[in-house]
C-alpha cells in the first residue's frame, strides 16, 4: 500500500477516536504539527533528486489536504455533539405552566399621595413641586418665622454644611411651606402687568425633614401644603375645602371637623384642624390633622402681593398621618422598614 495512503488512514482513525477538542488537537499535532509526520515527509523532499521532487511534493500535498479535511470533519462532529449535549442538559419542557413573575403594588404612602392630588385637582388646585434643600429665607424668614424660632435650632433642623450664592444657610426643608413662597412669587411674576391676576390655588406635597424619631415621628416624613390666595377668600372657604377633602379621602360622610385657635407665625388668625369619626373604632376621639389659618400679611407681602388687596388661607398636614388613619396603621416606622409582610397587604 502507498505509504501516504496508509498515513491518511492512520490519521482518519486517530481523529475518529478523539472524544473532545483537546484530544483532537493532540492528534493533529502528530500529523500536521512542526514535527508531525506530514511535515517530516515534506522535509524529506530535500534528499530527492530534482526530477522527483515535483511529483513527490504533489503527492504529499494531496495527502496533507486529505488529512486536513478529515480533521475538519471530526472537529465539526465534536462541536455538534457538544452543542447537542448542552441543549439536552438545558432542555425546557414547554408543556409545563409558565413561571409568572410577582406582581408589585403601590406603597400605601404613594396611594395616599396620588389620591390626595386627585381630590385637590378636582377642586381646581394646581400641584407644585420644588427643592428639598432650601435656603433659610424661603424656609423660615419669608414665612414670618422669627430669628429665635425653635425650629431654626440644630435640634429640630438638618443644616447642610454649605451656603448658597448669597451666603445664606442651606438646610433640609422642615415643611413644604417654602413651596407656597416659590409658587406664589412665580405666579405673581407670570401675571405681572395683567389687569387681573388669576387666584393662587396650589397644593405642594413632598418629603420633609426634622430631627425626630419614634412610633409617630420620623426624621423624614411627608407633608402636603395648601394655599389659596385671591381678593376674597375667607376662613369659611378653608373649612369647606378641607372638610370636603377629608370626606372624599376617607370615603365617608360621618366626619366632624373643628378648628381650634392656635398660633403659627405664617398665619393670623391660626387654627389647628381636628377630625372625629362618628362611627367605627375611633368613634368619639378628636384627632389632630393639620395646622391652618389666614395667610399673614407679612407672608402675603413676601409673595409680592399687596395684603390690603389679597387675602387667603393656607394649611399643612402630614400625609403619613392621614395614611395611618385610612389604613389603621399604628406605627409610622412600618412605612419605611420595607417589610414585605406589611407592604403586600396593599398590593
Amino acid at each position: 500500500m502507498n505509504p501516504l495512503q496508509t498515513l491518511i488512514e492512520q490519521a482518519e482513525a486517530e481523529f475518529a477516536h478523539a472524544v473532545d477538542s483537546a484530544s483532537l488537537e493532540n492528534a493533529k499535532a502528530r500529523y500536521l504539527g512542526k514535527s508531525g509526520l506530514v511535515t517530516m515527509e515534506m522535509k524529506s523532499l530535500a534528499a530527492l533528486p530534482a526530477d522527483e521532487k515535483k511529483a513527490r511534493g504533489a503527492e504529499i500535498n494531496l495527502a496533507k489536504q486529505a488529512i486536513e479535511r478529515a480533521l475538519q470533519l471530526r472537529r465539526e462532529a465534536i462541536e455538534q455533539a457538544a452543542l447537542q449535549a448542552q441543549l439536552q442538559a438545558q432542555a425546557i419542557d414547554v408543556t409545563l405552566p409558565g413561571r409568572v413573575g410577582n406582581q408589585g403594588g403601590l406603597h400605601p404612602l404613594t396611594r395616599s399621595w396620588m389620591r390626595m392630588e386627585q381630590i385637590f385637582r378636582s377642586m381646581g388646585f394646581e400641584v407644585a413641586d420644588g427643592p428639598e434643600i432650601e435656603d433659610d429665607w424661603t424656609n423660615f424668614t419669608a414665612l414670618n418665622s422669627p430669628q429665635n424660632h425653635p425650629a431654626r435650632s440644630m435640634q429640630d433642623t438638618f443644616y447642610v454644611d454649605a451656603k448658597d450664592g448669597q451666603g445664606q444657610a442651606l438646610l433640609l426643608r422642615t415643611h413644604t411651606s417654602p413651596m407656597q413662597v416659590r409658587h406664589a412669587r412665580a405666579h405673581v411674576q407670570r401675571y405681572a402687568g395683567d389687569a387681573e391676576m388669576p387666584p393662587i390655588k396650589v397644593i405642594a406635597p413632598g418629603r420633609t425633614y426634622r430631627v425626630d424619631s419614634d412610633a409617630t415621628h420620623s426624621p423624614m416624613f411627608h407633608q402636603f401644603e395648601g394655599l389659596w390666595i385671591d381678593e376674597n377668600v375667607s376662613m369659611a372657604d378653608l373649612k369647606g375645602t378641607f372638610t370636603g377633602f377629608l370626606k372624599a379621602f376617607f370615603e365617608r360622610d360621618d366626619i366632624l371637623v373643628r378648628f381650634r385657635p392656635s398660633y403659627f407665625p405664617f398665619t393670623e388668625p391660626s387654627a389647628e384642624i381636628d377630625m372625629m369619626f362618628e362611627s367605627g373604632p375611633l368613634k368619639g376621639r378628636w384627632l389632630e390633622l393639620a395646622g391652618s389659618g389666614q395667610v399673614h400679611p407679612h407672608v402675603v407681602r413676601n409673595f409680592g402681593l399687596d395684603p390690603e388687596r389679597y387675602i387667603g388661607f393656607a394649611f399643612g398636614s402630614g400625609l403619613d398621618r392621614i395614611t395611618m388613619l385610612r389604613y389603621g396603621i399604628s406605627d409610622l416606622r412600618l412605612f419605611y422598614e420595607n417589610d414585605l409582610r406589611f407592604l403586600q397587604q396593599f398590593a
